[in-house]
């Protein structure tokens, strides 16, 4: 085994949702597993954006949403993680990803973040399994 730290992976909002959705079959198996790699490792990696949208989607949006306290505690649990906090270059560097590569603003934002935080690599199921932006590299781990 090497002594050399593993890269950080940038988690999106939607494999953090599943991970806490026992809802979601098999995806929240498959989440649970990353989110477990990443804290055994220390290797995950958010942003505010993918805090915000993780808040929100669990506490309304999914079929047993959680209480409030619940997932304030698991926000807080996901802060220790490696934080990207977007400035004013990192939403310009988004418009043009988004120009670029004709992409939602927000997958732009969460683009710039893991390319900002040098995440080789971004687990989503929302871009392109493959693609590579800017050195990221796109992982859908429902696929794999």
């Amino acid at each position: 085994m090497s002594d050399e730290p593993q890269p950080f992976q940038f988690i999106d909002s939607n494999i953090l949702v599943y991970a806490f959705d026992n809802s979601a079959g098999r995806k929240w198996e498959i989440a649970r597993s990353v989110l477990e790699t990443c804290w055994q490792n220390q290797t995950g990696c958010i942003s505010i954006q993918v805090l915000q949208e993780f808040y929100i989607t669990v506490t309304r949006k999914i079929t047993h949403p959680l209480d409030l306290v619940t997932a304030r505690q698991i926000v807080a649990d996901l802060s220790y993680w490696k934080v990207a906090i977007a400035n004013a270059d990192d939403v310009l560097e988004a418009i043009d990803l988004q120009r670029e590569h004709q992409l939602s603003f927000w997958d732009a934002m969460i683009l710039q973040s893991a390319f900002r935080c040098q995440c080789p690599s971004l687990l989503s199921e929302d871009l392109s399994h493959g693609q590579i932006y800017r050195r990221v590299r796109v992982i859908n781990p429902f696929l794999e």
